[in-house]
């Protein structure tokens, strides 16, 4: 029997109101299974952060009640936290098997032990403490993705994961419909569904779709093809090695992420290169260049990336040639057009035809559209539903959508990162909020920068900096050297004496007034320079570099 106050909790710790670092606690009484454990790239505003994950803080104070982390599909924005996930918490990890070959690899980079992953089927049930886990196959922009259902004593569960309801899929593989279906006959009590192209109306395209445009485009090009694409898109890629093969061209692959998950794809079996077709890229000048493709990193205009190194004339190997044909086969995430279109405009300096998603068919989205989500949500039924996965737009779309399907308005919750979500038989309702929001990694450093150095190193982006270095008689309290002035960012010291001498001046007022009310700390003299010479460099020229003093005793 069920006590009358038995609830469910449903703790979204990433993926609401953001496009990605996914991830969803569910609590039970004392058990706690975690469904991804994505990132998210930075946002411009983000100076020097490599990536950004979810705050795991509510996880690790509650570490030994986490018993399972479930795994949708291979995606960063879903697997890509995992490894610093699994730095603070000990528990298995459930997923495909391409999922985890992918999951394999980072967490060797990390040196994390692999044995807790454990490969899962679409159908098979695992059980962990009150819930029996169930996973069933839905079609994404990757192979092995799949959908769960959490059978728990109130009720089923089901996370769509990432999903789109393709008719067609490249490997044939197609969404189980008839689990959807059983499952909502049986009755579900929370739907989480995916909310990506919720504004989006009609159906989004099959992926076979873009196998048919390359087939057009690589029919017609007569110089070399540079494919980019997003490196966890095997179906892409596979269509790619598909058609250069119908061409009689041979492939090459470059750029780190893609070389790695092409790799994986081919020892698990999920794309089918010919013996002798893959080339090395130092091997590329050895054919013309109507047989070579390439397949490349830099979809999004990564700076660093390969496309965008061969659009800078900076790749140690390939350079842009007039005659090539570049196709950017994905869409700008959210906040990297700037880059993506920068890029565009390099290689057509170069010479190259880029061809990219805006102006043809070279790339579809890998989630439900309008047409599609009201599809699952007729199927699934569900008592209460719950938009994930999308930013505050996306969620409000889905929400209303549902609405319009005839679930109730009370019974939907459009949620943020950290609320709670309590869920029981007779109703469910938002009852309070962890500790949530983004850790920040740079280099090695995981969450050590902040807003505070955040701050900092976008005024020294915006203002520069000036260094007043001062030697100061530690008996006396005279200036033996200086003040002798750097500036880095600020402006350029050889137009500018008439500025820096003014700018000694202002750091001698300042210790002359210090020495006068006998101030010795140095906390206090360094604050007196800066304000002073603040001041007076705002006035000359309108800005505020970082002032950073720096006084030694002698």
């Amino acid at each position: 029997m069920l006590e009358n106050d038995s609830r469910l909790q449903i703790i979204p710790l990433g993926g609401l109101g953001e496009i990605g670092k996914n991830m969803t606690a569910f609590r039970y009484q004392d058990t706690i299974i975690v469904i991804d454990a994505g990132l998210m790239f930075p946002e411009e505003e983000l100076l020097g952060i490599d990536i950004v994950i979810p705050d795991i803080s509510y996880l690790v104070d509650n570490r030994d009640k986490v018993k399972a982390i479930l795994l949708t599909h291979g995606h960063e924005d879903h697997v890509g936290g995992l490894p610093y996930l699994l730095k603070d918490i000990n528990a298995p990890v459930y997923g495909s098997r391409l999922t985890l070959g992918i999951v394999e690899r980072k967490l060797d980079e990390h040196n994390i032990n692999s044995s807790i992953l454990h490969v899962v089927k679409p159908r098979d049930v695992i059980k962990i403490g009150p819930y029996d886990i169930e996973f069933f196959r839905v079609c994404h922009s990757i192979p092995d993705a799949m959908g769960i259902a959490i059978h728990t004593p109130l009720g089923v569960v089901v996370h769509t994961g990432d999903i789109k309801l393709d008719q067609t899929p490249v490997d044939g593989q197609l969404v189980d419909f008839r689990r959807f279906s059983e499952l909502g006959e049986k009755g579900v009590l929370v739907l989480l569904s995916d909310s990506t192209n919720a504004d989006r109306p009609g159906f989004t395209l099959s992926e076979k779709v873009v196998g048919n445009t390359f087939d057009e485009l690589f029919g017609r090009c007569e110089g070399r093809i540079i494919v980019t694409t997003f490196a966890s898109n095997v179906h892409r890629i596979q269509q790619v090695v598909s058609t250069a093969d119908k061409y009689h061209r041979k492939v090459c692959v470059i750029g780190r992420s893609m070389v790695n998950n092409v790799q994986v794809a081919m020892d698990l079996g999920y794309i089918n290169i010919p013996e002798g077709m893959l080339i090395e890229m130092e091997d590329i000048s050895d054919y013309p260049s109507d047989e070579i493709v390439i397949v490349t990193t830099g979809s999004q205009g990564e700076p660093m990336s390969a496309l965008t190194r061969m659009a800078t004339a900076d790749h140690r190997w390939v350079g842009i040639e007039p005659g090539d044909t570049v196709i950017i086969s994905a869409t700008p995430i959210p906040g990297n057009e700037k880059l993506v279109s920068k890029t565009v405009d390099l290689l057509f300096k170069q010479g190259a035809e880029v061809i990219y998603e805006r102006s043809m068919g070279v790339h579809v989205s890998g989630h439900a559209s309008q047409e599609e989500l009201k599809i699952i949500l007729n199927l699934i039924k569900p008592k209460y539903f719950i938009p994930v996965h999308g930013e505050y737009h996306h969620l409000i779309k889905h929400a209303k959508l549902a609405e319009s399907l005839g679930i109730p308005k009370e019974n939907i919750f459009v949620a943020e990162n950290g609320q709670v979500i309590e869920v029981g038989i007779k109703k469910g309702s938002i009852t309070g909020k962890v500790s949530s929001g983004r850790i920040l990694v740079d280099g090695l450093g995981v969450g050590d920068v902040g807003n505070i150095v955040l701050r900092d190193r976008r005024q020294l982006s915006q203002e520069g900096i000036m260094i007043v270095v001062v030697t100061i008689n530690k008996d006396k309290g005279g200036v033996l050297a200086g003040p002798d002035i750097v500036s880095r960012g600020f402006v350029y010291v050889r137009e500018s004496e008439e500025l820096i001498v003014d700018a000694k001046e202002k750091v001698k007022e300042a210790l002359d007034a210090c020495a006068q009310k006998n101030i010795t700390e140095w906390a206090v003299i360094k604050s007196q320079v800066r304000d002073r010479l603040s001041r007076h460099l705002y006035e000359k020229t309108g800005r505020r570099p970082m002032i950073l003093p720096i006084i030694m005793e002698v």
